[in-house]
Order: C-alpha cells, then sequence, then structure tokens
C-alpha cells in the first residue's frame, strides 16, 4: 500500500486527488470477498476506531463498524449522545480529545458544517468526516465513485443527473466535485429554491465541468445514465413552510422511467422517503441497495490506507 495515506484526515473529497481516489477504489475492489464474509482478514486486528456519531445514521454507522468487524478490529463510540458527556456540557473539542487518546482513528458525525475540521484540529489521530451538516460526506462520495465505476466500467464522459435537495444534500456536494474531477457530465435537478450551492457550482466549473441547471425530472430522463436522487432534507430546512412548498415534488416512478435509457441506473444514498416507489425497486434501474453494500468495502480500504495497514 501506498504510505501518501497513513494519518491523514478526510475531511472533504478535496483532501485525496484522483489518484488517491482511483487507488481506494482499486483496494476496494479487492476489499469485496472479505466484505461478503467469503474470506477472512485480520488486518486491522490491532486498531480501534472511535465512532462518534451526533446525528442519526443506520448505513454510514453499521457499515464503519462492519469494515473494522471484518478486518479483525473495534468499534468504541456511541449513536448519538445521550449517553455521552456531551450531555453535561462537554465541548466537542474535549469529547474529541478524550476520544483521540483511546482509538486509532474517529469517525465523526455531526449537524455543525465544519465540525469535522475542528474536530481534526484537536486530534492527533486521523479524522474521517461521516457528514457535516449540509457540508460534505467524503466516504460517501468515494463509495459512489466506486458503484457507478462498477455498473458503468467508467466515471467519465457519462451523464450523471443529480436530483433533489440540492442545497442542503451533503452528499451531492462531495460528490459533483468529484464527478467533475473525473470527467463527468453533469445535470443538476432540483427546484430553484433547492439548487445547487454556488460555490459547488463554481468548483465544478473550475474543473472544467458546465453542468446543466434543470428543474424537472423530465427534461433529463433522455441523456441521463446514472440518476442520483436525494431526499428533502426536512431537518435543514431553517422554515418548515419551506420545506412544505417542496416535500415531494420529485416522484420516481415506473411510468416516469419509462422515458428513460433502458441502461439508466438509480442511485441513492439513503434513507428515502417517497422519493422512489418501491415498485422501483424490482427494476434493472434499481441499484441504491448495492451502493448501500459497497460502502463496506470501500470503507475497508479507506481505513487500511489510513491506518497504515500492511496487507
Amino acid at each position: 500500500m501506498t504510505s501518501n495515506f497513513e494519518g491523514v484526515d478526510l475531511v472533504t473529497i478535496r483532501d485525496f486527488s484522483r489518484d488517491q481516489i482511483e487507488h481506494v477504489m482499486n483496494l476496494a475492489e479487492k476489499m469485496i470477498p472479505i466484505a461478503l464474509g467469503e474470506e477472512r482478514s485480520d488486518l486491522l486486528s490491532s486498531h480501534l476506531l472511535g465512532s462518534l456519531f451526533f446525528e442519526p445514521s443506520t448505513r454510514t454507522r453499521l457499515s464503519f463498524a462492519s469494515a473494522m468487524a471484518r478486518l479483525g478490529g473495534i468499534t468504541l463510540g456511541f449513536d448519538q449522545p445521550l449517553g455521552a458527556s456531551i450531555q453535561k456540557g462537554e465541548t466537542l473539542a474535549d469529547t474529541i480529545k478524550m476520544v483521540d487518546a483511546y482509538t486509532d482513528v474517529i469517525v465523526l458525525r455531526h449537524s455543525a458544517e465544519g465540525s469535522a475540521r475542528l474536530a481534526a484540529h484537536f486530534a492527533e489521530k486521523p479524522i474521517i468526516n461521516a457528514g457535516d451538516g449540509a457540508g460534505q460526506h467524503p466516504t460517501q462520495t468515494i463509495l459512489d465513485l466506486f458503484t457507478i465505476r462498477k455498473a458503468k466500467g467508467k466515471i467519465g464522459d457519462i451523464n450523471v443527473a443529480l436530483v433533489g435537495d440540492l442545497k442542503y444534500g451533503r452528499t451531492v456536494h462531495s460528490l459533483a466535485e468529484a464527478l467533475a474531477l473525473f470527467g463527468a457530465k453533469l445535470m443538476f435537478v432540483a427546484p430553484k429554491t433547492l439548487q445547487m450551492p454556488k460555490e459547488t457550482v463554481r468548483a465544478v466549473e473550475k474543473l472544467g465541468a458546465k453542468p446543466a441547471m434543470l428543474t424537472t425530472i423530465e427534461e433529463s430522463l433522455a441523456e441521463a445514465d446514472i440518476m442520483y436522487v436525494t431526499r428533502i432534507q426536512k431537518e435543514r430546512f431553517p422554515d418548515l413552510a419551506e420545506y412544505q412548498k417542496v416535500s415531494g415534488e420529485f416522484k420516481i416512478n415506473n411510468a416516469l422511467l419509462k422515458d428513460a435509457k433502458p441502461e439508466l441506473k438509480i442511485m441513492h444514498p439513503l434513507p428515502r422517503v417517497d422519493e422512489i416507489q418501491a415498485e422501483v425497486d424490482s427494476t434493472d434501474h434499481a441499484l441504491y441497495f448495492q451502493q448501500a453494500f459497497n460502502g463496506v468495502p470501500v470503507r475497508m480500504a479507506i481505513l487500511s490506507l489510513i491506518l497504515g495497514a500492511k496487507s
């Protein structure tokens, strides 16, 4: 393994170069038999993961724990702050300093944008951002790229429609930049009030992308090779009335998909609410459950590289 990863923080997708992302994906491919339980590994048997989830999570939290367990490591931490000293008034900085003393790497999810960067300032051990408010979610981005590559054989020169809540949906912020880095063609599909933040648009344009700004799914169907759907992030709206104006605006069902390319693949970081109807699950378009599994081998690869484990 390359030593370029050892001890580094992963706070935003910009922390890894394209070559590093490709290296992670190549290693993740080799990790699949271990992730499936078909092979055993003790690669991380001497390591401890600090798992700090101040916000609810199913896939990210469990896939990190699964990744550590499949590689022989141990996970410590909490999935809600109720059982932590944060309830007694302890600051995030102090919590990080304590967990830093007990573990070898820390995975943090927090509602405050910039929290992972703050944690990296106070921790000596590597910090992995598992989502900071409406900011970034870099490990989700890498597993999304991995999923696209496995489904399409490439990432560049394909049409990707990012659909839904592009303003508050942190997964699409990281993903848009990474897709632009790999040369994908981008379509941003959202209500005007939930379009991609200008900062992200500028970032992808700087990377050479020229995203199409669309307001309806139908506008993207004829060209999309990948449709990446996100739920409307109700918990991030400062005004509930604004949420109610856009809730349920985008819904994908089989009738809609009749106008899509037969080879269109639909992705979703999950959880979903009503934006993808259950009838789509049994079609060849559905890729989101395979996408969720891919979090395990990808996070196995990331943890192994950051911890400097030698295979």
